[in-house]
């Protein structure tokens, strides 16, 4: 095998692909780059749930295939002159790296025992901006659950319709759902969970754009296709919460907050409040405000924030930080408070339509 290629475009890739690469193998090629050259040069990672593929343009003159180690391959490019890069494996998979001045001498091991990445059959493929799918993942994966004993929640549930694609997490304590809606599109009815690890390389490929990206839904895998790097991973099996009746149909208190104002007086109170030293945090929601408080054994804070509306003097109790990763997951201004008891969750929801998202907080009870 022998090509040349751009050494930024090969870094970039090798980057990419390095993130689903296993770290550790009992198939010791999962822990290497799969290089396949032909008409162009193909990279893969893959550790057999989660796999890459990124496409470079190349000068091919002898087509072949290998397995580079990972860590040494990627140092070594990252590392060479911003040249033109020149690579060849003899058929000892003995490598040769060149750029400019800079040659390097590495050993590489046959592709043979590479497994192919499944094929997803084209049944339902659906395209939106990259922009789209990156918020709905960010507005969403935070509210994962770790759990491996119930895996199906350590996923995002994806259920498209007619117009509008939604996106939810909920780990038992708070739940997260974001929707996109698009009236002029006709997407097919589907309702499937990915794992959280693959959304959270995907989210790391997509960009803040308009471009599209294209994702293909198999029997037991699906694919995104994002520019020239492509991810596909398994589904989680399993069936899913009803995540509807969770959320109450009726809220009948309703305040309007600034966002940077709530979020950073929570952050002060959060200042106290630790893994070692855990309180909730009591909050009165009054008119116009609302005060928030919290003890522990070794300090006690208070603070309060203006608010639009009549807060009935309710008092509720939740956990900083799932408080702070719900409005750090607020894409607008302003936030809805919606509430309908002490003991009964907290909703924070769009002032407007522009946005679609629902974050709900389980309350905490308070001695």
């Amino acid at each position: 095998m022998k090509f040349t290629c751009e050494k930024t475009l090969l870094s970039n890739a090798i980057s990419i692909v390095s993130r689903t690469v296993s770290p550790k193998s009992s198939l010791v090629f999962l822990e290497g780059i799969y290089l396949r050259a032909n008409e162009n040069l193909q990279l893969t990672g893959y550790n057999l749930e989660t796999g890459i593929t990124v496409q470079v343009e190349a000068s091919v003159r002898d087509p072949g295939e290998c397995v580079m180690p990972t860590r040494m391959f990627a140092d070594i490019i990252r590392k060479l002159p911003e040249e033109v890069v020149s690579i060849e494996v003899d058929e000892s998979y003995r490598v040769s790296i060149s750029a400019g001045v800079s040659k390097f001498h590495l050993m590489a091991t046959s592709a043979d025992e590479y497994p192919q990445l499944p094929k997803v059959e084209e049944e339902k493929a659906v395209h939106l901006p990259q922009k789209a799918l990156r918020e709905l993942i960010s507005g969403t994966l935070f509210a994962v659950s770790d759990d491996s004993a119930n895996a199906i929640y350590t996923g995002c549930l994806v259920e498209a319709e007619e117009g509008s694609i939604t996106m939810v997490a909920i780990d038992g304590y708070r739940l997260a759902k974001r929707t996109w809606h698009n009236n002029e599109a006709k997407f097919p009815a589907m309702h499937f969970v990915v794992p959280s690890a693959a959304l959270k390389e995907l989210e790391k490929i997509l960009s803040d754009t308009e471009d599209e990206v294209l994702f293909t839904l198999g029997k037991k895998h699906i694919s995104f296709s994002v520019g020239s790097a492509s991810l596909i991973c398994r589904l989680l099996d399993g069936k899913f919460v009803e995540w509807r009746r969770f959320i109450p149909e009726s809220t009948p208190i309703k305040l309007v907050a600034n966002l940077r104002e709530f979020t950073e007086t929570i952050e002060r109170v959060s200042l106290i409040v630790s893994e070692k030293y855990k309180s909730p945090v009591r909050c009165l929601f009054a008119k116009d405000g609302a005060e928030f408080r919290t003890v522990t054994t070794i300090a006690s804070a208070a603070d309060g924030c203006r608010m639009a509306g009549d807060g009935k003097d309710t008092e509720n109790g939740f956990s900083c930080r799932y408080m702070l990763d719900a409005l750090h997951a607020v894409p607008t201004e302003e936030v809805c408070i919606e509430l309908s008891g002490g003991l009964n969750p907290i909703l924070l929801t769009p002032t407007s339509d522009e946005y679609d998202f629902t974050y709900l907080i389980q309350p905490v009870r308070l001695n």
